[in-house]
């Protein structure tokens, strides 16, 4: 065997203190590092509605006629229904009733740029005499069931039609879709 040329160094065995130097000296280099940060973005940034929350339908007066009762909403759906990122409410709404199947209707709710809810949209009045179910916000789109009646012989307690429909933004209003019709009685 050749004799190294180059004598034999004192550091290459590893010992606790040069794991310790080793370790000051990165937490020095981090910390110098938090000191020089870059400035600001300045590009601009698409304008957004101030919030993204959903209002609140006990903040709204929804346009019910309920003579000697009161308005209730029986069901709420949360989600952006036109595009801007901020987050809208479906509700649906009817008059309390002792019995029966009272007709409702479905507003859309939004915040106005002070903050302030509002309805912003009916897709239903209880006048159209239907009861609704299954109330959900999906892909963009309001989507409920509607029981109504074939005729006026029907009693209020049994709808005897059932249609499933969609309401869709589109060019500055809501378009209404029917996904199914069927007879319950038939069910």
């Amino acid at each position: 065997m050749q004799p190294s040329a180059v004598p034999e160094l004192a550091h290459t065995r590893t010992r606790p203190v040069h794991w310790l130097a080793t370790a000051a000296a990165m937490a020095g280099v981090v910390a110098l590092a938090g000191l020089f940060q870059p400035d600001g973005a300045t590009a601009n940034q698409p304008e957004r509605r101030a919030t993204t929350t959903a209002p609140d339908p006990a903040d709204v007066r929804l346009p019910l006629e309920c003579p000697g009762t009161v308005g209730v909403v029986t069901e709420k759906a949360i989600g952006d229904l036109d595009g801007d990122g901020g987050q809208e409410a479906a509700v649906t709404a009817r008059c309390d009733a002792g019995s029966g199947s009272p007709p409702g209707g479905i507003y859309v709710l939004n915040r106005a740029k002070g903050g302030q809810p509002r309805v912003v949209a009916t897709l239903l009045t209880p006048k159209d005499g239907f009861s609704v179910s299954d109330l959900a916000v999906r892909d963009g789109a309001v989507r409920a069931t509607l029981f109504g009646y074939s005729s006026p012989d029907v009693p209020t307690c049994c709808p005897d039609k059932e249609e499933r429909v969609s309401w869709t933004w589109r060019g500055g209003s809501f378009v209404r879709a029917v996904q199914g019709e069927s007879d319950t009685a038939a069910m």
